[in-house]
């Protein structure tokens, strides 16, 4: 299958560098192919410095959407801008995904309003991978909607659930719900309701709440809440990974024992970074849209481009976005029939 994934060239803090250097090193290492959407000089004069002037195509972009931009501005103002013009070579069928280090908002509406979202999906969410003991869990909407009705987190669950099938190829993957408590009637009125709809449907494996302290353990595969709660969580995540970090970093080097000390143990610190580096994974992945969409963090360097891009043409390849839409249609007619029905998520 060919795949041709459209990147926002100008999108991150430091665009076009990591933007350029991720899709060379895409390309190269897993056979990639990226169109590179932005400046035509400046895209031009970095892939020559690269040797890789006939590498990659170029698509012409006269503005750039900052992150000072409001949302709607690719789709308001800035209509030549590069994250706008390369959600429209996807609509026209010339790409097949959307990869972007730009304005999250932005790249949100532009991929919902100019890609268009899947019919059967009310609201598009924002999934990211967090780190446990043996593996990694889904949690999702991480940012895309601060205010859901339950509907929103049922639907979320089975996006979640088929995208987790095919990433950890578990056939029925578990899918808990975030609350304060695991008891059905703990929480607000959107989980106790969000509870009562996830309950009892096998289209996906339903195993009840997940306490905040759940997140990083074994009690499940995919974690659903609201993008007001899940973004939080998400940004305290990264506080606490960045103060363990550097409080480690200062007492490591404050005498000789511990300096002896950092060097022994310096494998497992190693193997602990990986596991928790948003880089390994590249970016968010925007469920919900009908071409496979990837933000990534807005200071990301060349490697989490480059995994972005892998992971966008995995994606496509395993057409995770048609299986969302099929298992969607299938819990409606669950809710229209009043049946109940068995379904492999795996196989669509």
């Amino acid at each position: 299958m060919d795949v041709l994934i459209a990147l926002d060239a100008m999108g991150g803090d430091n665009a076009p560098i990591p933007e350029i250097i991720g899709a060379v090193e895409a390309k190269r290492n897993f056979g990639v192919d990226t169109l590179l959407v932005g400046d035509e000089g400046k895209l031009k004069k970095e892939l020559a410095r690269l040797g890789a002037e006939k590498l990659l195509p170029v698509l012409h972009a006269d503005e750039v959407v900052t992150m000072e931009d409001s949302a709607m501005s690719p789709i308001r103002k800035k209509k030549r801008s590069s994250l706008r013009l390369a959600a429209e070579a996807i609509k026209r069928g010339e790409a097949n995904a959307l990869v972007s280090a730009g304005n999250t908002g932005a790249v949100m509406a532009t991929a919902k309003l100019v890609i268009g979202g899947i019919p059967e999906v009310e609201r598009p969410a924002l999934a990211i991978w967090v780190a446990k003991s043996n593996s990694f869990s889904l949690l999702l909407d991480v940012g895309a909607n601060s205010d859901c009705k339950p509907v929103h987190l049922e639907h979320f669950a089975v996006m979640g659930s088929v995208y987790a099938s095919y990433v950890l190829s578990i056939e029925r993957p578990r899918v808990a719900l975030l609350s304060i408590g695991t008891e059905e009637e703990k929480g607000n009125e959107l989980t106790k309701e969000a509870f009562k709809l996830l309950s009892g449907k096998n289209v996906i494996n339903f195993v009840g709440n997940a306490e905040g302290h759940d997140l990083f353990k074994d009690v499940a595969d995919v974690i659903v809440t609201d993008g007001f709660t899940g973004n939080v969580v998400l940004k305290a995540g990264e506080a606490i990974y960045e103060f363990i970090g550097d409080t480690l970093k200062k007492e490591f080097r404050s005498s000789l024992r511990t300096k002896i000390g950092y060097l022994l143990s310096k494998p497992v610190f190693d193997k602990m970074k990986r596991k928790l580096d948003y880089a390994e994974f590249g970016g968010a992945f925007l469920l919900g849209v009908k071409a496979v969409t990837i933000i990534c963090h807005g200071k990301s360097k060349p490697k989490a481009i480059m995994n972005a891009l892998k992971m966008a043409k995995d994606i496509v390849v395993s057409r995770t976005n048609e299986k969302i839409s099929t298992q969607i249609k299938e819990l409606m007619e669950i809710k229209t029939n009043g049946k109940v029905e068995s379904k492999n998520i795996r196989n669509g």
